[in-house]
């Protein structure tokens, strides 16, 4: 009579291709790409510099990094990918392969042909799981792109200047350490270029804390829409050091002694404005801006714009706003006026009396070169320049 045990081991030790032989998993490692070890090496140098793990904190980015590791925790192939570079033993460890020493380990525990019949429905369609590729991430609603600058012949001298300013030691980087240093016509090196911050849009609630649009225009002629808190992380991510160009004259602004303090006497609000006038002879002129001063908030300055003919009797949207300190804002402001004055408005508009009126506030001036003159305004520097109506930039004198 036949041994079928006998013979079926015999069958099984000959195993010339190694089929029966049970290897270890390959590491889920190669398949983690980068932004999921990066976003672990974040928790590892909090880690590393606090000497503990990131807690439910109020401290918005200590609470980020807690969640982080929890979703880690709950994610067995993430934690297994991460594996190699779990330094803290932050992670759960894979369970370590099942060591085959005889027939009844190979039917049983890796061909699973023996045991209960009925199986749970998540074994029993674990075959169409994909197990060593990492889930997702979550994707934003928006994602900023770069794309090709059409107005870039506008920039590309802000470009040369600092350039040329670098080069001449009268501009100097400075370490980017905070978000509030990005603001209004600012220049930062990103990954060794320079990036320029045209406009800051308004402050909007998101999921976990209040962001604003940028423009920024690259060296390279880009154009993008990110947020202020990317480009912040992106500055603070940088291998090589995110850096923000000042004037040298400007260098006292990073100087702690300097900086506007509660004793400093707030003195009122430049500010930029786009009309929303539906009369055509307005809505064609592009570029078309009113520069003015407030000593009270804008909004509450212009709810009655369209009865203002200061206002060109039409609603208006705020542009930019500029917060002053221990200056004289009107002597400041008409400055301004007179710098730009080639390039006024020369338009009369009736009020709701039919009487006439000539605004005097509103110039013909794409936005960056405004705000680059206000720039100049508030650090005394406007004096050493002039603006060129017919060549569109600010040029020294």
């Amino acid at each position: 009579m036949i041994n079928f045990e006998k013979e079926l081991e015999a069958i099984l030790a000959d195993d010339p291709l190694g089929l029966l032989e049970v290897k270890p998993k390959a590491s889920a490692v190669m398949n983690a790409d980068a932004r999921l070890i990066a976003s672990f090496e974040e928790i590892n140098a909090f880690v590393e510099e606090y000497g503990r793990e990131p807690a439910k904190s109020q401290v918005v980015n200590e609470r980020r990094l807690f969640s982080r590791l929890k979703g880690l925790r709950e994610n067995p192939v993430k934690a297994a990918a991460l594996a190699e570079f779990d330094r803290f033993n932050l992670l759960p460890r894979p369970p370590e392969p099942k060591t085959v020493e005889s027939i009844d380990d190979v039917l049983d525990d890796v061909l699973g042909l023996l045991g209960d019949n009925e199986f749970d429905d998540e074994e029993a369609n674990s075959i169409f799981m994909f197990t060593h590729t990492p889930e997702a991430a979550n994707v934003p609603e928006y994602i900023a792109k770069r794309r090709r600058c059409a107005e870039f012949e506008q920039f590309e001298p802000l470009f040369k200047q600092v350039h040329t300013g670098l080069a001449t030691k009268k501009k100097k980087m400075v370490a980017f350490t905070s978000d509030k240093q990005i603001a209004p016509n600012t220049f930062f090196i990103l990954q060794g270029s320079l990036v320029y911050v045209a406009t800051v849009g308004e402050w909007e609630k998101r999921k976990h804390h209040n962001d604003a649009r940028l423009y920024c225009i690259y060296e390279n002629g880009t154009e993008s829409h990110v947020l202020l808190r990317s480009l912040a992380g992106s500055l603070w991510k940088d291998e090589n050091g995110g850096y923000q160009v000042v004037d040298v004259d400007q260098m006292e602004l990073f100087d702690e002694s300097t900086r506007v303090t509660a004793e400093d006497e707030a003195t009122g609000i430049i500010y930029i404005l786009r009309s929303l006038s539906n009369d055509p002879q307005i809505k064609s002129i592009k570029d078309l801006y009113k520069i003015g001063y407030s000593t009270q908030p804008v909004q509450e300055r212009i709810k009655n714009a369209a009865q203002d003919p200061t206002y060109l009797m039409a609603d208006v949207v705020i542009i930019t706003e500029f917060e002053t300190f221990n200056l004289n804002l009107q002597k400041l402001e008409l400055l301004l006026h007179r710098f730009f004055a080639e390039s006024c408005l020369n338009f009369d508009i009736f009020d709701g009396t039919g009487k006439r009126h000539s605004p005097r506030e509103w110039f013909i001036v794409p936005l960056p070169i405004i705000e680059a003159a206000i720039h100049l305004l508030i650090s005394g520097e406007i004096v050493n320049y002039r603006y060129d109506g017919q060549a569109g930039e600010i040029v020294g004198r």
